[in-house]
């Protein structure tokens, strides 16, 4: 049997982490051990899955196993696109002008703005009662 080279890839998206492993293969996709159909359920979000792969013509010629945890689908989703964009820059580099033509290698840095003490949230303060 021989060794298939594994390219690593980590992507982050607000609370979500997806560790991607990109294998030479025939385009196998297994999200947390489940089918991508199975897992993403909305279809914008296997589109956002997919991005990187469809971009750099490259959907067919990679199997991916991904482990992702924390946040949301959309989250998860948008976690998992940049792991895999990342792994296909190991992989090859020469797809590095189409992944960065798409915006997909930068890191969506928006995250939750904490709750500020003596506040309802994070901006929104009591309701205020002249009497």
């Amino acid at each position: 049997m021989s060794e298939k080279t594994v390219y690593w890839g980590t992507g982050r998206r607000k609370t979500s982490v997806a560790r991607v492993r990109l294998f030479t293969g025939s385009g196998a996709f297994k999200v947390n051990d489940r089918d991508l159909d199975n897992y993403f359920h909305r279809e914008d979000h296997r589109l956002t899955v997919n991005a990187p792969l469809r971009a750099t013509k490259t959907l067919g010629k990679y199997d991916v196993a991904v482990n992702v945890n924390g946040g949301g689908i959309a989250g998860q989703a948008g976690a998992v696109s940049l792991g895999i964009a990342r792994a296909l820059l190991k992989a090859d580099a020469t797809l590095e002008a189409a992944l960065r033509e798409n915006r997909m290698l930068t890191r969506d840095s928006r995250m939750k703005e904490r709750k500020k003490y003596g506040r309802r949230g994070a901006r929104r303060g009591f309701q205020f009662s002249k009497r």
